[in-house]
């Protein structure tokens, strides 16, 4: 039996299974893949669409 991937937001670690992640934000930051649930994502788009990297935010 296949186990789900969880997946986590970088920002606040709200975890949650990878097919209800496909409205997070994903973004690279340093080469880094980084994922924002919604909830942060919506907090913080202000500073995503200035690119400011998390640690600014």
């Amino acid at each position: 039996m296949a186990t789900e991937e969880t997946l986590t937001c970088d920002f606040c670690g709200h975890q949650a299974p990878a097919a209800e992640t496909l409205s997070w934000t994903v973004s690279v930051e340093n080469g880094r893949r980084r994922r924002y649930c919604d909830e942060c994502s919506r907090s913080h788009l202000r500073s995503m669409e200035g690119k400011l990297d998390s640690e600014f935010w």
